[in-house]
C-alpha cells in the first residue's frame, strides 16, 4: 500500500458552530478573502482557519481522489503543508487566520 505525504494531511470542518465559539475565536476580527467561481492550486504554507460568509468549494487534496465540500457557516481548518486544488461553484467570502508558529530563529 503506497503512503502518499498528503495522506495525513486533512481538511476538518466544523458545520455551523454556535455563535459563543465563533466569538470565542474573534472571527470578525479576521482579514477577509474573497474568490470568484473557478479551479484555483493552492499551497498552504500555515494552517489556515477559516469561517465562509458566502460561498461553495470543493477541495481537492494532491494525490487524492477525494474532495472535501465546504460552504457557508462551516468552520474549516486546512493544515499546513496541505497542496489541493479549490473548486469554486459559488463566489467566497470568507474570514481567515493563519496559525502563527513560534519563530525558531531566536
Amino acid at each position: 500500500m503506497a503512503s502518499d505525504s498528503n495522506s495525513n494531511l486533512r481538511i476538518t470542518i466544523e458545520s455551523n458552530p454556535p455563535e459563543s465559539r465563533l466569538a470565542e475565536l474573534n472571527i470578525k476580527c479576521w482579514p477577509k478573502w474573497g474568490c470568484s467561481p473557478g479551479k484555483y492550486q493552492l499551497k498552504f504554507d500555515a494552517e489556515e482557519t477559516c469561517y465562509l460568509l458566502k460561498g461553495k468549494v470543493k477541495a481537492y487534496p494532491k494525490g487524492s481522489s477525494e474532495f472535501v465540500e465546504f460552504g457557508v457557516g462551516d468552520l474549516v481548518t486546512i493544515p499546513k503543508g496541505l497542496h489541493c486544488t479549490w473548486d469554486v461553484s459559488v463566489a467566497v467570502d470568507k474570514h481567515y487566520k493563519f496559525e502563527s508558529t513560534p519563530s525558531s530563529s531566536s
